[in-house]
C-alpha cells in the first residue's frame, strides 16, 4: 500500500524533530562540560589554599541550581513569559530536553559568579545566592527574552541568540555586584587605596580551563542553531555561527595581548586567556547575524577592553573581581550585544536605530534587575554577618575553614620530603663526637639543589634528615613578577629547609658537606645554622640522648 502524503509528511516531521533534538542534547553535554573549565579556570586563578573551596562551588553551582531551576526556575520563567504554568511534570518528552537545554545555560551564568567573590565568600551565602539566582534571578531574564520576547522598540525585538547579555552579561554583572557588596580580600588594598597583587597559584590550571571552556563555547554557540528547519538544511546559519564563534575567539586573545603588551610591554599569558574568553562572550549574543569582518572586529575589541575594564575596576572601583568575570563575560557580553546592528551581515537590520535602541533596551533592563537582585541579597547577607568568611579563617583559607581539607597537603607541611618519598635515612659510621652534645644543623638552600646537597651529605656520613618546603626572605635580592600584567614584588623566595640532628659526627662536617652541595656563587645560596638540641628520645625503643640519635 502507498503512503499518503500525509504520512510522509509526519514520518519527516518526525525525522527532523528527531535530528533537532539529538543535535540540542550533544550541545547540552557540550555546555554541561564548560563547568570543567570554569573549575580548572577559576582554580589557577585563586591562590592553593582557596582551590578545594573553588571546586565545591562549582560542583555545588551545578548540583544545586540544576535542581532548584527544575522545580522552580522554569515556571518562574513561564510566569514571567505569560505562558501561565508552562512547564509541569507531565509535559511530553521534548519539553524535558528543552528543559534541560534551558538548565546549562541558568548553571552557565550562575557559575560565573563563584570567580569574582572567590577567596572571602562563605560556602552557605555562595550556595544560598545561586538557589536565588536559578529560581528567580535568571528565570526572570529569560522570561523577558527568549521565553516571552517582551523586551522591543518599534517592533524591533531584543536580539540575543546564545546569550551573550541574557547568560554572560548578566553572570558578570551580577558577579561585580557580589564582589563590590563583599568587599576586597585582606591585603587586597593598601592604606591609601593602592591595590596589592595576589597572584592566582596556577597558570597551567587557567590556561586548561580556558581552552575546555573555548571547546564547550561550541555547544553554547553552535549548538543554538537548530540543523534542519521546515524541510530545509540550516548549513547557512550553522556555518556563520561556527565561523564567527571561531574568528571572535581569536581576535579577542590578540587583541587582549597586544593592549597588555603596550601598556606593559609583555604579553601577558592570563590575559591572552582571559581575551580568548572576552571574544566568545562577545560574539555569543549575535554569531548568527554577524558579517565575516564584524566577528574580527567583535573580538578585537572585546579582547582590547579586558585589561582597560579590569584595570578601572580594580584600580578606581576598588572592587576585587578576582576571576575577572566582569570585563571577560559581563562588559564583553554588553559590547557585543550593543554592536549588533552595527557588525551584521547585509540585509539582517532594516533600522540601525530602531535596532541598536531594542538592543540597549535589553542590555538596560536586564543590568538594572541583575544589579538590583543581587545587591539585595549580598546586602542581605551581609547585615546578617553571612556574607564572608571570618578574618583568621581567610588567613587559613577556605579549604581548611570551610571544607577541612588542603588541596596540596605536601606544600610547606613540616616534615615533607621533596622528591615525594618519605625521609632520607643515612646512617653515619662514626665520628668525633659533639662533645657529647646533641646539635641540629639547619640549612635553608634553593630547591634545586637539594639533590646535589643529599650526594654530599650522604659522602660524608651524614645521619637522617628531614626536608621542608618554605618560603624565606634574606640577602637574595627581591625579584619582579607579572599577573595579569600587573607588576608586583617576589620578596618571598621558594626555598627547602633541611634539619639534620648530629650527635656521633662533629656538627662542622656536615655544615661543609651542605654548603658544598648548596654553593652556586650567587645570591640566594641561603644559610646554615647549628644549635644545641637540649634532648632527644626515640619512640620505638626509648632511648634518649645521643643513643636516640
Amino acid at each position: 500500500m502507498e503512503p499518503t502524503l500525509l504520512q510522509s509528511e509526519a514520518e519527516l516531521e518526525m525525522l527532523i524533530d528527531s535530528i533537532n533534538y539529538v543535535w540540542i542534547l550533544v550541545a547540552t553535554f557540550l555546555i554541561f562540560f564548560m563547568h570543567a573549565g570554569f573549575a580548572m579556570l577559576e582554580a589557577g586563578q585563586v591562590r592553593s589554599k582557596n582551590v578545594a573551596n573553588q571546586l565545591t562551588k562549582n560542583l555545588l553551582t551545578w548540583s544545586v541550581g540544576v535542581t532548584v531551576f527544575f522545580l522552580i526556575g522554569a515556571t518562574v520563567e513561564g510566569l514571567v513569559a505569560g505562558d501561565g504554568l508552562a512547564f509541569q511534570f507531565e509535559s511530553a518528552a521534548s519539553n524535558w530536553m528543552d528543559w534541560l537545554y534551558g538548565a546549562v545555560f541558568a548553571m552557565t551564568a550562575a557559575t560565573i559568579v563563584s570567580g569574582a567573590v572567590a577567596g572571602r565568600a562563605k560556602l552557605r551565602a555562595y550556595v544560598t545566592y545561586t538557589f536565588l539566582l536559578a529560581a528567580v534571578i535568571y528565570p526572570v531574564v529569560t522570561g523577558l527574552t527568549w521565553a516571552g520576547e517582551l523586551l522591543a522598540y518599534n517592533d524591533v525585538l531584543f536580539h540575543d541568540f546564545a546569550g551573550g547579555m541574557i547568560v554572560h552579561g548578566m553572570g558578570g554583572i551580577a558577579g561585580l555586584t557580589a564582589a563590590w557588596v563583599l568587599g576586597p580580600r585582606m591585603d587586597r588594598y593598601n592604606s591609601d587605596g593602592s591595590a596589592n597583587v595576589i597572584p592566582g597559584h596556577s597558570l597551567t590550571f587557567a590556561a586548561l580551563g580556558t581552552l575546555i571552556l573555548a571547546f564547550g563555547w561550541y555547544g553554547f554557540n553552535v549548538g543554538t542553531s537548530a540543523i534542519i528547519d521546515e524541510g530545509a538544511f540550516l548549513g547557512d546559519q550553522l556555518g556563520r555561527v561556527a565561523l564567527t564563534t571561531t574568528v571572535a575567539m581569536a581576535c579577542g586573545a590578540m587583541g587582549a595581548g597586544l593592549v597588555a603588551w603596550l601598556k606593559t610591554g609583555k604579553v601577558d599569558t592570563l590575559y591572552v586567556a582571559n581575551g580568548l574568553l572576552a571574544g566568545l562572550a562577545a560574539i555569543t549574543a549575535i554569531p548568527d547575524t554577524t558579517a565575516w569582518w564584524g566577528a574580527f572586529v567583535v573580538g578585537g575589541l572585546a579582547g582590547a577592553q579586558l585589561p582597560l575594564v579590569f584595570s578601572f575596576v580594580e584600580q578606581y572601583l576598588k572592587i576585587d573581581d578576582v576571576c575577572a568575570v566582569f570585563p571577560v563575560h559581563g562588559s564583553a557580553g554588553v559590547l557585543g550585544t550593543l554592536l549588533f546592528p552595527f557588525v551584521a551581515a547585509p540585509g539582517v537590520v532594516d533600522s540601525i536605530a530602531n535596532a541598536f535602541i531594542a538592543q540597549l533596551i535589553g542590555v538596560a533592563v536586564i543590568t538594572v534587575w541583575t544589579v538590583v537582585a543581587t545587591g539585595v541579597i549580598w546586602y542581605a547577607f551581609k547585615a546578617a554577618g553571612q556574607a564572608r568568611v571570618s578574618p583568621e579563617h581567610e588567613r587559613d583559607g577556605l579549604d581548611v575553614s570551610e571544607h577541612g581539607v588542603d588541596t596540596y597537603p605536601e606544600f610547606g607541611q613540616p616534615d615533607v620530603a621533596t622528591d615525594g618519598g618519605s625521609d632520607e635515612i643515612i646512617r653515619t659510621d662514626g665520628g668525633e663526637p659533639n662533645d657529647g652534645q646533641i646539635k641540629m644543623v639547619t640549612a635553608i638552600v634553593r630547591p634545586d639543589r637539594l639533590g646535589e646537597i643529599k650526594q654530599s651529605l650522604a659522602e660524608a656520613g651524614a645521619p637522617s634528615l628531614t626536608v621542608t618546603n618554605v618560603s624565606g626572605r634574606g640577602s637574595q635580592p627581591a625579584k619582579k613578577g607579572q599577573w595579569r600584567g600587573e607588576e608586583y614584588t617576589v620578596d618571598l623566595h621558594q626555598k627547602v629547609k633541611i634539619e639534620c640532628v648530629v650527635a656521633d659526627i662533629p656538627a662542622q662536617e656536615v655544615v661543609d658537606a651542605i654548603r658544598e652541595g648548596a654553593e652556586t656563587g650567587e645570591p640566594g645560596d641561603g644559610k646554615i645554622f647549628v644549635m644545641p638540641v637540649e634532648g632527644a628520645t626515640q619512640i620505638r625503643t626509648g632511648k634518649t640522648g645521643p643513643d636516640a640519635v
